[in-house]
């Protein structure tokens, strides 16, 4: 039987300041959306508040010869999915075999504190199957807690967008918190590679963390690896 991902996407159009848009980074979806099709695994979207999802519009930018977020672009079929999410609170952990936390700066604010994605993100880790986040989605991972009430990354190796890279990108005056700062205040072992916006992805167990935009394919990939039996190899 396919393995079968949730990705979870973001409600959330803009910074504090209306004037200042934000949403999903489009790519961090469809990188890994095809990775996981070119392994013939299932995939189904969900959000905390269901609905529709808006996109940040730099990611519709750069990188300017992404060919995955301008075939989902053009794809009427592959953008009413990004219309009609389910929401967080209705979704059925049992049916996934991982789940993978989207980013874009929006996430920063419906990610954080969503009780649904949180319930999800413990049920899936704690049987053991796969958790995993790229850049802004490990903000899903902050304030989630285990049935015993410690942290789910408390103790083991993350990475996600770090504090130097939001001042490269010239919004560390807009977010509402320090990530970076915040998973280390809540155990983590975050770590970032030398160089801002290379890829960077840390496993730790069955938690597989992507540092930015540019890490969502190799993220995907670890998934599958992570999803593939031993001496086994993904369908294509």
């Amino acid at each position: 039987m396919a393995a079968r991902i949730l990705h979870v996407v973001t409600n959330v159009a803009h910074y504090d300041a209306p004037s200042h848009p934000t949403g999903l980074w489009l790519s961090e979806l469809t990188h890994a959306w095809e990775v996981f099709a070119d392994a013939d695994f299932d995939q189904e979207l969900a959000s905390p508040s269901g609905g529709a999802v808006p996109l940040e519009p730099r990611s519709l930018k750069f990188p300017n010869d992404d060919k995955t977020a301008k075939a989902w672009r053009a794809d009427p079929t592959k953008m009413a999915l990004l219309n009609d999410t389910a929401s967080t609170a209705e979704v059925d952990s049992s049916r996934y075999d991982a789940i993978y936390l989207t980013g874009g700066h929006a996430v920063m604010y419906d990610f954080l504190n969503d009780d649904g994605l949180q319930r999800i993100t413990r049920e899936i880790f704690e049987r053991g199957d796969v958790v995993s986040s790229v850049c802004h989605g490990y903000c899903g991972l902050l304030n989630t807690t285990l049935t015993d009430g410690s942290y789910l990354i408390a103790q083991r190796r993350i990475t996600g967008f770090s504090w130097r890279e939001e001042g490269l990108a010239r919004v560390a005056d807009l977010v509402p918190y320090n990530a970076e700062e915040l998973a280390k205040e809540r155990g983590a072992n975050y770590t970032k590679a030398r160089l801002p916006f290379v890829s960077n992805v840390v496993a730790d167990g069955n938690l597989i963390t992507g540092q930015n935009p540019g890490s969502a394919r190799a993220t995907a990939r670890a998934v599958v690896a992570a999803l593939t039996p031993p001496g086994s190899a993904p369908t294509r």
